[in-house]
């Protein structure tokens, strides 16, 4: 079983930044590839980023390319996401989630585990 539970959401104001933190147990996770989503009120959960715990580049939806930046501290089982120029349209719960898969990882339904997920609301 796996647990994954986030952090470090907020209020803030646009073009401020925020980090979230996923933290990882249960089980090791060193095929795994962990993503970030987000779904605003009324809309589909949406692909944020994704990093993979064994290497390779890190991939990003095109609506947050440049702004945000995913990362991941092997020694603490632990992922960010690192929020910069944050925009109105950001607004979301965002979840972490983890897959063993290594194809359609942008989509929600290539993930076995969730967290609760944390809410980041930015005002204009």
């Amino acid at each position: 079983q796996v647990q994954l539970v986030e952090s470090g959401g907020g209020l803030v104001q646009a073009g401020d930044s925020l980090r979230l933190s996923c933290a990882a147990s249960g089980r090791t996770f060193s095929s795994y590839a962990m993503a970030w989503f987000r779904q605003a009120p009324g809309k589909e959960r949406e692909f944020v980023a994704l990093i993979r715990w064994n290497g390779g580049w890190p991939n990003y939806a095109d609506s947050v390319k440049g702004r945000f930046t995913i990362s991941k501290d092997n020694a603490k089982n632990t992922v960010y996401l690192q929020m910069n120029s944050l925009r109105p349209e950001d607004t979301a719960v965002y979840y972490c989630a983890a897959t063993s898969r290594v194809s359609s990882t942008i989509y929600t339904y290539a993930y076995d585990y969730w967290g609760q997920g944390t809410q980041v609301t930015v005002s204009s």
